[in-house]
């Protein structure tokens, strides 16, 4: 079955939002890098004049020869945008999605390359940064929008400055600096479903040199849909983030940053819904709402993440600056899934995941005349564990999976650009990665309904299926070369090549009796890719035009899979399968002929075809090459996005309203197409209206997404007749995306899927898949 349109009326209500400012900022723009405003004449500030530090060091992002996408937070804040995942709306050949069970952990794919599992022991395929600072896990990482000055996206790989785990680029969270003046802002929001978003930030400047802030938010929403078994909202939201900071800088040449964040998500989980019935019973019967379940395994769900962060930069001369960063960060998700999602225990996983992270980052930057550069040393200290437990309640058994990855990475990086002449610059870059990697695993069956990890003490114990430690190391180079010509002034037309890889590591759910070599791990991914285009401005500064073309070779591709076995229980296993090609286009386009009115528009187009792609199939020992059934998940060959800004004066003040659409072709949620399974193409339609006071401190707006109440999910699950006994065998649906609530998305996914495969034996029919 397919999720379709739905006939639901639409009942949107505006959110209002009231900024109150005490002051400007006061922070020179060499100091905070600016974002053009939609509604702002292009004279005054424009895509030319937007910096970026993308290559560590500030620099206009038409000089930067880097695909990449530059969002203020201030149009994100006028459009609705919720969190980061809107991102997806407005960059080419991107995909942001929420994972499943909670509303902050993050899954992200860049021009076909990503990683779909949150399991700890993964490593993600594009890193996310907050202020220069690596977040190592998904968990925790969907990023509200508030105290933020601009997100920018670099398509990858990014592995020469930003190392390891950006093998499909990298995504950069710029906050706002406090500067020296006293300010204030205020922001509240209500929307459908009870929506409440409350925001307020301040800024005191204690001495001359020293100033402290802080940022609060609370989102707060009801369900889409509700929980039929235990009466819980379906699809709720209750998020309270915080961050708070001090910045010192006694002369020009010093500026320091002590940092820290906080996000509490206490949402329910959001389990899924049955498509289709199995029998009569009123158990397994598809609900009336799509947003609604029958999940008996409960409702709790609670993601924890928080950092700190000290950044130090010095000025040494006038061409070298010292800069340091040191950070640390740590987080727990406890959750719960109910695959079956009836109230048995049919296959429930309860679990929970932690993690903390030490990084130490310094850099020596050089800015000359004609040569310009940035060099460093990076160093990784971490840990992330969890467990699970695997519940058949019809087999009254389950089976404990606990175990932790430990990671020390090291780290040392240059790149360095030089003005052959007033209009040729050519750039190198090199950076050399060291991971060495422990991993514990542990796996055990039970007799009975959950294992004393999951607060049942009377459970027996069984068979220990896994229980080993193993180190391991890898070490990769991984360079960077670029040419940019500048024919003129606000053009550059670039080529690059560059390397990236993504981490190896040990399978936290690998099952050492079915799959003995599970204790060795698997190795990293690599790719190497070419990159041509062009970022220019024309007709004096009203049109602006960033066009690229790429081509990928990606290699050693991870892939996690999981196949029932003859013997009795899974067999989990993560192998370096794939190789592929994947080629593409992106273009973004803005033009402001006025200073009432601007228009903007991205297209992205990304073929990705395996050339390679060997498992084990049919119970054989020998793996089989399968790349002529397998496709690139999470990937759809067209992206494309248009909107335009109508501004005029209004009672004092300038009024604008943006229609937006945005489009998706159809893609697969997995690497196996399966038609019941995957997402046609869909395009959603939003719009807001703004407006802001002539003085600039009061702004409202009315933000609506969604307005032809377009679904579609995020996964979808089959548990097909005969793959395994004691689980029902029709298809799910546990995750309808909702985009209806006037500000943001909300999306969900299941872990878990079983496909039919061609090549394994009757008995061993269905491939199960993370």
């Amino acid at each position: 079955m397919r999720c379709t349109k739905s006939v639901r009326s639409i009942l949107l209500l505006g959110s209002a939002i009231l900024s109150v400012p005490a002051a400007a900022q006061g922070t020179p723009p060499s100091e905070a890098p600016q974002a053009p405003d939609t509604a702002t004449a292009a004279s005054e500030e424009t895509d030319a004049n937007i910096v970026v530090t993308a290559r560590r060091r500030a620099e206009s992002v038409i000089d930067v020869p880097i695909a990449m996408s530059v969002v203020s937070g201030d149009l994100l804040e006028k459009q609705g945008a919720v969190d980061i995942t809107a991102l997806q709306d407005k960059t080419p050949n991107l995909t942001l999605q929420i994972a499943r069970g909670s509303n902050s952990t993050l899954i992200a794919f860049s021009r076909g390359v990503g990683q779909q599992d949150p399991l700890w022991g993964f490593e993600p395929g594009v890193g996310l940064y907050i202020d220069d600072v690596y977040v190592a896990r998904p968990q925790g990482a969907v990023l509200d929008i508030f105290d933020v000055e601009q997100v920018e996206v670099l398509r990858g790989p990014q592995g020469t400055l930003y190392g390891r785990n950006t093998i499909g680029g990298a995504i950069k969270y710029v906050t706002k600096r406090l500067g020296h003046d006293v300010s204030g802002m205020v922001r509240g929001a209500y929307g459908s479903y009870n929506q409440l978003d409350l925001v307020g930030q301040i800024a005191l400047p204690v001495t001359d040199t020293l100033s402290v802030g802080a940022a609060v938010a609370r989102y707060k929403r009801d369900g889409f849909g509700r929980n039929l078994t235990t009466g819980a909202d379906q699809y709720d939201k209750d998020v309270l983030a915080a961050r708070v900071s001090a910045e010192w800088s006694p002369t020009d040449r010093i500026f320091v940053r002590l940092a820290g964040d906080r996000t509490l998500d206490t949402s329910n989980p959001r389990h899924g819904t049955r498509l289709q019935p199995n029998g009569t019973d009123v158990r397994y019967l598809p609900t009336a709402s799509v947003y609604d379940t029958r999940a008996g395994i409960g409702d709790t769900n609670r993601v924890l993440a928080q950092g700190a962060s000290l950044t130090g930069e010095f000025g040494l001369s006038d061409t070298l600056t010292f800069k340091t960063i040191s950070a640390y960060r740590d987080g727990r998700t406890d959750t719960v899934i109910d695959f079956d999602n009836t109230a048995l225990p049919t296959l429930d996983v309860p679990a929970y995941y932690e993690d903390w992270q030490f990084t130490q980052e310094l850099q020596l930057l050089y800015q000359g005349e004609r040569l310009q550069g940035v060099f460093g040393l990076y160093y990784l200290d971490g840990r992330a564990s969890g467990a699970f437990d695997t519940v058949l309640g019809g087999l009254n058994t389950t089976t404990l999976t606990s175990g932790s990855v430990k990671t020390r990475s090291y780290a040392a990086f240059g790149d360095v650009s030089f003005d052959v002449t007033d209009r040729l610059k050519v750039s190198a870059g090199l950076r050399y990665t060291k991971d060495d990697k422990t991993g514990t695993v542990f796996r055990r069956n039970y007799t009975g309904i959950r294992s004393p990890v999951f607060g049942n003490a009377a459970a027996v114990p069984g068979l220990i299926r896994t229980d080993y430690t193993n180190s391991r190391s890898f070490d990769q180079f991984t360079p960077r070369i670029s040419i940019s010509y500048e024919p003129r002034q606000d053009l550059n037309i670039y080529a690059s090549w560059g390397k990236g890889f993504k981490s190896g590591g040990f399978d936290m759910r690998g099952d050492a009796v079915l799959t003995p070599t599970t204790v060795n791990g698997y190795a990293p991914e690599k790719i190497s890719s070419y990159e041509v285009g062009m970022k220019g401005a024309f007709l004096d500064r009203t049109l602006f035009l960033n066009l690229a073309g790429f081509y990928s070779r990606y290699t050693d591709q991870q892939v996690t899979i999981q196949v029932p076995s003859l013997a009795g229980g899974i067999a989990s296993f993560v192998d370096n399968a794939g190789k592929a090609d994947i080629y593409g286009i992106e273009a973004e386009a803005r033009i402001v002929p006025a200073r009432w009115f601007s228009a903007q528009t991205s297209f992205g187009y990304t073929h990705a075809k395996y050339l390679e792609f060997f498992t084990f199939i049919g119970g054989g020992t020998t793996p089989v090459d399968v790349s002529n059934a397998r496709v690139f998940q999470n990937t759809p060959r067209f992206t494309a996005a248009a909107s335009f800004t109508a501004s005029a004066d209004l009672a004092g003040g300038t009024i604008s309203i943006t229609p937006e659409v945005t489009l998706r072709s159809d893609y697969t949620l997995f690497e196996i197409p399966t038609p019941a399974l995957d997402q046609d193409g869909y395009a959603l339609v939003n719009a807001s209206a703004n407006w802001i006071s002539g003085d600039g401190r009061y702004r409202v707006a009315m933000n609506l997404r969604n307005l032809t109440d377009r679904r579609y999910p995020r996964r979808r699950l089959q548990l097909p007749r005969r793959a395994l006994r004691q689980f029902d065998h029709r298809l799910l649906r546990p995750a309808a995306h909702r985009d209806r609530d006037v500000r943001g998305a909300l999306l969900t996914r299941p872990a878990l899927k079983l496909r039919r495969h061609p090549g394994l034996e009757p008995g061993s029919r269905f491939l199960l898949q993370r």
